[in-house]
C-alpha cells in the first residue's frame, strides 16, 4: 500500500479516533483534524465519542482501504496546496481512487477535494467509462462530470454502446440509458437550432451590409475595401440599381422582372431602416432612390408584421455591426482580462 495507515506521527497531539473501513483495517487518526474537514465526521465524532478525553470509532463504509486512507491523507493535507511532501502524490492518489474518493468527498461533504476529484475524473474519462462515470455523477452531485460524460457520448457513441457498462445498464438500469440518449437528442437540436439561428443572423448582416452599400452607391463615395467579397457585393448592387433605373419592368406589374422586383425590395427594406429625416423636415435628406417616398407610402398605408420582423432584425444587426468594429478602450481591455484571470482561477 502506498498510503502510510497510522496518522499518529502527523500530528504532536496523541490519535484519538480509531477509523475502521469496509474491510476491518483500523486507521488512527485526529479528531480535531477530522472534525476541522468535515462536518459529517464532526458529527459522528461527536456522537461516537463517551467522554471528553476518550477515544471513538469511526467507520468509514462503502469504499476500499486504500482509497479510505487517500481520503484522509487529503483531509491531513492543505487544500490549496497542489500535492503534499514526501512519498505521497496527489496524482496517483486520484488516478487509483478517483470514483471512490469523489463519493467519499460528497458523502463526508469536503467541496474543495470533490471540486477537484471530480475534474480528475473528469480528465481522465474514456468511452468504455462513461456510463460508469454517469451513473457517479448523478449519485455525486456532480455537474461538471456529468457534462463531460455527455460531451464524450455525444462525440463517440458508438464506442460508449460497445462498453460493458452500456451493456450493464441495459440490463438492471435501463433509465440511465434513456437519459443518456435524451441528453443526446436535446443536444442536436440545440446545434441545429443554433445553426440555423447562426445562419439567419448572418443573412441579416449581409442585409444590412447591404443598406450601408446602397448609402455609398447613391451618394457617390468610391471607399476602397480590403475585402474582395465586400467589392463584389457593391459592384452586384450597383449592376442591380442600374438595371432597375433602365429596365421598363419596374413600370408594369411587380412579377414582370424578378431583378426589379428584388432591387425594389431592397430600397423599401432601406426606407424601413434609414433614420435620416426628408428634405422637408430640415437637415440632410438621404440620397437612395425612392426613400423619402417609400417611407411616406408605408407610413400612410402600414407593413404587415412579417416585415415589421425583418426591419427590426435587419436594424438589431446593423447596431450590433457598429459595436463589434468600434474601438474598445484599453481600460475595459485591462478589466476584463483581469476578470477573466480570476474567473478561471476560481474555476480550477
Amino acid at each position: 500500500m502506498a498510503f502510510c495507515a497510522d496518522f499518529a506521527a502527523l500530528r504532536p497531539s496523541p490519535a484519538d479516533v480509531r477509523v475502521v473501513t469496509s474491510d476491518g483495517s483500523t486507521i488512527r487518526a485526529h479528531s480535531s483534524v477530522l472534525a476541522a474537514a468535515s462536518p459529517v465526521l464532526e458529527r459522528m465524532i461527536v456522537g461516537a465519542r463517551r467522554g471528553w478525553d476518550a477515544d471513538c470509532t469511526v467507520r468509514v463504509l462503502g469504499a476500499p482501504a486504500d482509497a479510505v486512507v487517500a481520503f484522509l491523507r487529503f483531509l491531513y493535507s492543505n487544500p490549496r496546496a497542489a500535492a503534499a511532501a514526501g512519498e505521497w502524490a496527489e496524482e496517483d492518489a486520484v488516478g487509483a481512487h478517483g470514483a471512490a474518493l469523489l463519493a467519499l468527498a460528497h458523502a463526508y461533504r469536503v467541496p474543495w477535494l470533490k471540486r477537484r476529484t471530480e475534474a480528475a475524473v473528469s480528465a481522465r474519462l474514456t468511452a468504455e467509462r462513461v456510463v460508469d462515470a454517469l451513473k457517479l455523477a448523478a449519485l455525486c452531485d456532480a455537474p461538471r462530470l456529468y457534462l463531460s460524460c455527455a460531451r464524450l457520448a455525444g462525440k463517440d457513441l458508438d464506442a460508449v454502446e460497445r462498453s460493458e457498462g452500456w451493456s450493464f445498464a441495459g440490463r438492471h438500469d435501463a433509465a440511465l440509458r434513456l437519459n443518456l440518449l435524451q441528453l443526446l437528442h436535446d443536444a442536436d437540436q440545440r446545434k441545429e437550432r443554433w445553426e440555423r439561428e447562426r445562419a439567419s443572423q448572418h443573412v441579416y448582416g449581409q442585409l444590412s451590409d447591404a443598406m450601408a452599400f446602397l448609402d455609398r452607391i447613391f451618394a457617390g463615395t468610391e471607399e476602397a475595401s480590403s475585402c474582395e467579397d465586400e467589392d463584389g457585393v457593391r459592384r452586384g448592387l450597383e449592376q442591380l440599381m442600374r438595371h432597375f433605373a433602365a429596365c421598363g419592368g419596374r413600370t408594369r406589374k411587380p412579377a414582370a422582372c424578378p431583378r426589379c422586383r428584388r432591387a425594389f425590395q431592397l430600397l423599401r427594406l432601406h426606407a424601413s431602416v434609414c433614420d435620416r429625416a426628408g428634405a422637408g423636415a430640415g437637415g440632410d435628406p438621404c440620397k437612395v432612390a425612392l426613400c423619402s417616398n417609400l417611407k411616406a407610402k408605408m407610413q400612410e398605408e402600414g407593413v404587415d408584421k412579417t416585415w415589421k420582423l425583418l426591419v427590426k432584425k435587419v436594424t438589431r444587426a446593423r447596431v450590433m455591426s457598429a459595436l463589434a468594429s468600434r474601438e474598445v478602450p484599453e481600460v475595459v481591455k485591462k478589466s476584463w482580462a483581469k476578470y477573466s484571470s480570476r474567473r478561471a482561477a476560481r474555476i480550477r
